[in-house]
């Protein structure tokens, strides 16, 4: 597919357009590999098992692309995942090697096209707006971002430490005790407190049940890294956690709103961060919004987190209407 046939496309002549096959996970992990590398100055990328549980939530014919250079190497892929029709998320890699050839704007253009269909799915009167997800740091991202309408929204932050030595216990406020996740009794509670003690970060949009569990219970779940903290009985904060590529993440850390301010977020990351060191996982990461209103950057810091890397988001709204937390007020 050159300039000539694509037309609004300005991808140069010799890359081909397809969508992915499953085959290609390999090809897609060599890809975010080299992007992190020019990017971060580490060769780390998505792992196969993270690509594959992204792949199964979408429809790879119409939610994704692969550029190919002349001599067949991928040089570029998009996709797009949409929640409840009124937020789209997209992330566009270029391999370093192929800068300069169209191939960012042609997928931004693309995963833009591929949003508009969702429009008329989302409930009446929704505002819908595509996100893409970059590094903080690439400026040639931001400007080709800022031409194709998009604007700077959020500022996220990758945190780790490196656990070489035993962390500190845990300190669990008085009535609260901590307990692991039950395959087949948990799921539902789970669902239910996390998307609870989640609905006051940005963006959030609330999910189904089965598709939460798609998302949250794909190839690297691992019950013995989620922990529920309860009092009575009653739940109070929850940690879902994982291992990818022999990094401890801590993919989710929550606690409800009557049990905050107590200390129970720091010791559910301090419990994290002990399970984690028995196991011999020496590095341990997370994600964080940087204006998250429950003051979770402050919190990681006082663990000794440091900022490992940081990520913009670049949102174009593409029908304005309600926001999805008003919305989300009504359900």
């Amino acid at each position: 597919m050159t300039l000539e046939d694509t037309g609004r496309h300005p991808l140069f002549a010799g890359y081909s357009i397809r969508h992915p096959r499953p085959e290609d996970a390999g090809l897609l992990r060599e890809l975010t590999a080299a992007s992190d590398l020019a990017e971060f100055g580490e060769a780390e990328g998505y792992s196969i098992e993270e690509i594959q549980d992204e792949w199964s939530g979408i429809d790879l014919d119409r939610d994704a692309w692969l550029i190919f250079a002349p001599d067949g190497t991928l040089a570029g892929y998009s996709s797009v995942r949409d929640r409840r029709h009124v937020r789209l998320d997209t992330e566009v890699y270029v391999h370093p090697g192929h800068y300069g050839k169209g191939i960012g704007t042609t997928l931004i253009r693309l995963s833009e096209e591929r949003a508009r269909e969702h429009i008329p799915l989302a409930p009446e009167h929704a505002r819908v707006v595509l996100y893409n997800w970059i590094s903080g740091t690439n400026e040639a991202a931001r400007t080709l971002l800022g031409r194709q309408g998009y604007v700077p929204m959020r500022y996220f932050r990758r945190m780790e430490i490196e656990l070489d030595a035993p962390p500190p216990p845990p300190e669990w406020p008085a009535g609260i005790s901590v307990r692991r996740f039950v395959p087949g009794e948990d799921e539902r509670r789970y669902f239910e407190v996390s998307e609870e003690a989640m609905s006051d970060h940005w963006g959030h949009v609330h999910t189904e049940f089965e598709t939460w569990k798609q998302r949250r219970m794909g190839a690297t779940f691992d019950p013995s890294l989620w922990f529920m903290a309860e009092e009575n009985g009653e739940p109070a904060g929850f940690m879902l956690g994982s291992v990818v590529e022999g990094i401890g993440w801590v993919d989710l850390l929550g606690v409800r709103r009557p049990w905050r301010k107590h200390g129970l977020g720091m010791a559910l990351l301090r419990h994290a961060m002990h399970v984690f060191h028995q196991r011999g996982i020496r590095r341990v990461a997370l994600g964080v919004d940087t204006e998250s209103p429950t003051g979770a950057t402050r919190l990681y810091e006082r663990a000794g987190m440091h900022v490992a890397q940081q990520h913009a988001t670049y949102g174009k709204e593409l029908r304005p209407g309600e926001d999805l937390s008003a919305l989300d007020d009504e359900d």
